[in-house]
């Protein structure tokens, strides 16, 4: 298809299209002429999920184009891929290492692992943003005095895993490595916000039967 059929399929403009090449983020197509590009179904599977980045995950360009970079590496393997993917997204800073709530919730949070058994989630508690998001919310919890049971991290710990699994079955579900990557990104931008909708809907649930509606 030619740029306009893209525009069309798509429903972005073609100068916003044009200004994703320019920008790196969508691979140029195939040159028919000087002046002519045509495109194919990967460029535009590309273009909607660089359009999911940047409007609904409201990325900047450079994050998109460093994720996008990640996504396009085959020469890493997938653990190794899909974390630099996802670890390019907006993460919460590193926490004050002096601090005794934060030194208290890392070793929670270790204990944590360890209770687990989550070995190869432990070997990456270094560089992992997730672990940091842990920390860092656990050392809040803690800070404000509301400190959590350990065995209530723990089974929420394990409902995450079931979470795990199905996202990444659903993962696998996809045909070549590059959707695989691009649907773990596009879990991490669109399906969180839905879990935690979610989350919050069986919250109310469960309210109005415990409680009903006085």
């Amino acid at each position: 298809m030619r740029l306009s059929g893209l525009s069309e399929r798509s429903g972005v403009s073609t100068a916003t299209i044009k200004y994703y090449l320019r920008e790196g983020l969508l691979p140029p197509g195939r040159q028919v002429n000087a002046t002519t590009a045509e495109y194919d179904e990967e460029h535009l599977r590309r273009l909607r999920l660089v359009r999911a980045m940047i409007q609904v995950g409201r990325l900047p360009v450079a994050t998109v184009r460093e994720i996008l970079g990640h996504v396009d590496d085959d020469s890493l393997g997938r653990t190794i891929r899909l974390g630099a993917a996802l670890w390019a997204l907006p993460q919460v800073p590193e926490p004050d290492a002096e601090d005794r709530y934060v030194r208290a919730a890392r070793q929670e949070a270790d204990e944590l692992l360890r209770t687990l058994g989550w070995s190869n989630a432990a070997l990456l508690t270094s560089i992992s943003p997730a672990y940091r998001s842990l920390v860092v919310a656990v050392a809040a919890l803690r800070r404000l005095g509301h400190e959590w049971d350990a065995e209530l991290l723990v089974s929420y710990a394990r409902l995450m895993h079931r979470a795990a699994v199905l996202d990444l079955d659903f993962v696998d579900s996809r045909e070549s490595e590059a959707e695989r990557i691009e649907t773990a990104v596009l879990g991490a931008i669109l399906v969180d916000p839905m879990l935690q909708a979610l989350h919050r809907l069986a919250q109310e649930e469960e309210s109005a039967r415990r409680y009903g509606f006085e």
